[in-house]
């Protein structure tokens, strides 16, 4: 419909005749004098079964338009003469092949999204790539972008007009709260990522003003690699919520432990936790401690930064850190406990996540 109404718009500048195009009730859709939208031509009827695609009645000249083997729409303008005649056929042609182009973005969407779902057949991809003008071997990036359910359709509108070259980006709806944007990058990666990320972060969170995450895959060298790309992005996601909650950029590349951990069992997560910490130890921690470690952790064990950042006397952190050697046994400003004590918490993260999920996917929460 908005192919038809951009043409028709497109015609109001060139033409000095009324023009329009009626679906096969004979409602008026799109015309150059609005006035006309929404009113039914009872001519339909005459044109329709008519055998010619042209026809003449009413002081306006009708043409059949055929989507594929159907006649769908058509298109009218007032005046029988030649020149009229000719105005149409002109601009039905146009019409003919904006909506040929829209099915052929369609078609060509439905084919890359079902390479990233693995819905394709490895050998067919390269042969239908070439059908659809998809250039096969061209380094790709997945970018899948998480926003709120009520916001996806207008998100996939911004990010169409920010990234409108369909021949180097691909903007798919993957679901209601799910993009994908299948984006051509570089050799230099991190600035590619970088610029892209940061473009949609600003435009979505400023015109949609919705909450948006992003998980980036790694770099695909064909399109058939891409399905590799989105599994990627789809975990960084996943881990980026679990052990970076208050971050907005999630890359598979630097997700570093918290991939590692996600992917253990939980059974085997319990395990590690009960040698790490004695029963009840981490419990036993209360907030300003926990604050205190997390920053210790941020300042790479240096007791003096630490100190300084959380205002307090350097004598005060030791007592800190004292406190939790006594609790739970390991000593912090060991590399090798801190090491412990860091990779036992995130296992800690994790299983709590998981519980959570679970509970609420039994609908008890």
């Amino acid at each position: 419909m908005e192919e038809i109404k951009k043409c028709i718009r497109e015609a109001a500048r060139i033409v000095d005749r009324t023009v329009g195009v009626m679906d096969t009730t004979g409602l008026v859709i799109a015309c150059t004098d609005a006035s006309w939208e929404g009113i039914e031509d009872s001519s339909v009827r005459g044109v329709l079964m008519s055998e010619d695609i042209v026809a003449s009645t009413s002081g306006k000249t009708y043409m059949k338009i055929s989507v594929g083997e159907q006649i769908q729409y058509i298109g009218f303008i007032s005046g029988t003469d030649a020149t009229s005649r000719t105005y149409l056929e002109l601009i039905s042609q146009w019409i003919r092949a904006a909506l040929r182009e829209r099915n052929t973005d369609a078609e060509r969407e439905t084919f890359i999204k079902n390479i990233l779902l693995e819905n394709e057949l490895p050998g067919d991809i390269p042969l239908k790539a070439r059908e659809f003008k998809v250039p096969y071997a061209s380094r790709r990036i997945v970018f899948l972008i998480r926003v709120l359910q009520s916001e996806g359709p207008g998100c996939v509108e911004i990010l169409q007009n920010l990234f409108p070259d369909r021949k180097s980006h691909y903007v798919l709806a993957m679901d209601e709260e799910t993009i994908v944007l299948l984006a051509e990058v570089g050799e230099d990666l991190d600035k590619d990522i970088d610029e892209i990320s940061k473009t949609i972060l600003d435009n979505l969170n400023t015109e949609s003003m919705s909450r948006v995450y992003i998980g980036i895959g790694m770099p695909a060298e064909t399109m058939k690699d891409t399905a590799k790309s989105y599994r990627e992005a789809t975990m960084a996601l996943r881990v980026g919520s679990i052990f970076e909650s208050d971050q907005y950029v999630m890359r598979y590349d630097k997700l570093g432990l918290g991939r590692l951990i996600y992917q253990l069992p939980p059974t085997l997560c319990n395990m590690f936790l009960d040698e790490v910490f004695p029963k009840g130890a981490y419990e036993s921690l209360d907030a300003e401690t926990l604050l205190t470690i997390a920053k210790f952790f941020e300042n790479n064990l240096n007791g003096s930064e630490t100190s300084r950042r959380l205002f307090v006397h350097r004598n005060t952190l030791v007592y800190r850190l004292d406190k939790v050697q006594k609790i739970t046994g390991l000593d912090l400003r060991s590399f090798d406990d801190a090491v412990l004590f860091k990779l036992a918490s995130m296992v800690r993260t994790y299983l709590e996540k998981q519980d959570k999920n679970g509970r609420l996917s039994a609908g008890k929460w």
